[in-house]
């Protein structure tokens, strides 16, 4: 988006923006600062792209890192072609899908029952009561 905008009135546009990430009203204004200061196509691409951003922001902030890279998803592609490449040809489409199901119910099983790539325990501290509430 930055590169849409000239460089002298990046620092207030980014300014602008970190504002406005907490709220979606925000967000929604400075498009129309963007469109008004005459970056349509700065304003379109942070419309385009404000619901993703909305979603990625109400993970917990320790998740962050992780789901903004597609490290994940490489690593499983990387999976399957590393198994593909050793069968060879495949004699069906559905001979395809039954090992592409296998190995990815693998990969699956193996991270529900090994690693954490995600907690899946957040802390809430409550205010009302002073005790920490875990929720699952």
């Amino acid at each position: 988006m930055l590169r849409k905008i000239p460089r002298k009135d990046q620092k207030t546009i980014v300014a602008m923006l970190k504002d406005s990430l907490s709220d979606p009203r925000k967000l929604q204004e400075c498009i129309l600062e963007l469109e008004s200061r005459g970056f349509s196509s700065a304003a379109d691409t942070i419309e385009r792209f404000q619901y993703d951003l909305m979603n990625y922001r109400s993970f917990p902030y320790e998740h962050w890192r992780r789901i903004r890279t597609t490290n994940l998803l490489e690593r499983v592609h990387k999976e399957l072609k590393r198994r593909y490449r050793s069968i060879g040809a495949f004699p069906s489409d559905s001979s395809l899908l039954r090992i592409a199901g296998a190995i990815l119910m693998n990969i699956n099983e193996e991270w529900v029952t090994g690693r954490r790539y995600l907690s899946d325990v957040s802390e809430i501290s409550s205010a009302d009561t002073g005790t920490e509430i875990t929720a699952y």
